[in-house]
């Protein structure tokens, strides 16, 4: 849900002054990339069994078509790669990864320093 509420605070919160998206995104109906102001960062799971990346292909052509300022990060990983209590949960669709979550977290604190100065 974070996700989606991250895209959908980006297209309706003008103010915002950077967002960055982790796994989900709300139905695309819902994106309108042309209210987006803020510089956008998304990290996804090519594995994502709840996300498919061949809908965050679609969001990024919505993006890339409304001029937003975005960069996103694909990792050979599951959803929720960075919750460190995804395993436990015993859903075939979780998976925590160690490293692509240190990766995601590095790559979010090096944007937010560049954009929330």
């Amino acid at each position: 849900m974070g996700g989606a509420l991250t895209l959908l605070a980006a297209v309706s919160v003008p103010e915002a002054d950077a967002a960055v998206v982790w796994y989900g995104f709300p139905p695309l109906e819902y994106v309108d990339a042309s209210r987006i102001r803020a510089p956008l960062m998304g990290h996804w799971g090519t594995e994502d069994g709840v996300f498919s990346i061949a809908k965050v292909d679609e969001l990024e052509k919505k993006l890339r078509d409304a001029k937003v300022q975005f960069e996103f990060h694909r990792y050979h990983a599951k959803h929720a790669f960075a919750n460190e209590t995804a395993d436990s949960k015993n859903l075939s669709y979780l998976k925590h990864d160690a490293a692509a979550a240190r990766l995601a977290w590095q790559r979010t604190m090096e944007f937010f320093a560049k954009h929330l100065k």
